[in-house]
């Protein structure tokens, strides 16, 4: 069944068996090897970011024991994610630059909100990875981490 996501490789070590994925707001590819390219607010939507096996193992200790996150390791071009069609040329019009603060105010909020209740059993350790990633990404990038 197509979840409008397509398949990546490891974001690290390009190794197509992947077991977990993770969304990071599209803001957050400028910390990626490879992003200089990539125009950030014109992505539409979260970026995903798939992990192998080991590296997940690698990524999870990096986050949750040493307070760090794994996007100046992770390729770029191997994220998933979609830019915004461009009609500027079609329309001869120059369209208003996207603004993605609702989004990642939003994401922040929901990241806050497992963090919070990290102590719940039914937060996955995969979430609070995702949750971890995302506040300290958006707190380098210098945006609100208080949504």
């Amino acid at each position: 069944m197509y979840t409008g996501r397509t398949d990546q490789p490891c974001c690290l070590c390009d190794d197509p068996k992947t077991v977990t994925r993770i969304a990071v707001p599209p803001r957050a590819v400028t910390l990626m090897q490879n992003a200089a390219p990539i125009a950030w607010r014109d992505i539409v939507g979260d970026v995903t970011l798939q992990f192998c096996e080991s590296d997940w193992e690698l990524v999870s200790a990096l986050v949750l024991d040493l307070d760090t996150h794994p996007l100046s390791r992770c390729n770029v071009a191997r994220a998933d994610f979609s830019i915004r069609e461009d009609f500027e040329a079609l329309l001869n019009s120059t369209r208003d630059e996207p603004d993605q603060t609702e989004q990642e105010q939003q994401l922040l909020a929901e990241a806050h909100e497992v963090v919070g209740n990290a102590d719940n059993p039914m937060v996955e350790q995969r979430d609070l990875v995702e949750a971890h990633v995302v506040i300290r990404a958006m707190a380098e990038l210098g945006v609100d981490q208080h949504a």
